[in-house]
């Protein structure tokens, strides 16, 4: 019995050896990449997602209006968004709202939406996440 099982695993050994060595071949077109040029030591004073997500929102008034929820990167990959969490206490009755990152102006370490009111985020269509 013991025999019958260490043949199966040395089989299965083998196969999926076999499988591993053989040679990669291509598959569909080839691509290209385009490389663009960027002045990386301007890009790296830059603000990382990971510090966007989770600040507050205030108006040219310093008042808070909200906070970053998310950010996303439109459909067609050309147009990022900030998804802004508004209203509710402790994430609790969160309002979530749709502007484009370019609205959003980095100042100080601040994120700052000029001219933006909670009565004015309000007023702008619900998100709603995808459920997948």
């Amino acid at each position: 019995m013991i025999a019958a099982k260490a043949m199966a695993l040395a089989g299965a050994a083998m196969i999926g050896a076999a499988l591993l060595s053989g040679p990669v071949l291509a598959q569909g077109a080839a691509q290209t990449v385009a490389i663009a040029k960027v002045d990386v030591q301007t890009l790296a004073a830059g603000y990382r997602a990971s510090k966007v997500v989770g600040a507050s929102v205030v108006n040219d008034a310093n008042e808070s209006i909200g906070e970053v929820d998310d950010l996303l990167v439109s459909p067609d990959g050309k147009a990022p968004f900030a998804v802004l969490s508004i209203g509710g206490f402790l994430g609790m009755g969160s309002h979530f709202v749709v502007v484009p990152y370019d609205n959003l102006k980095l100042v100080d370490n601040k994120v700052v939406l000029p001219g933006g009111t909670k009565d004015q985020l309000r007023t702008l269509p619900e998100f709603r996440y995808a459920t997948e």
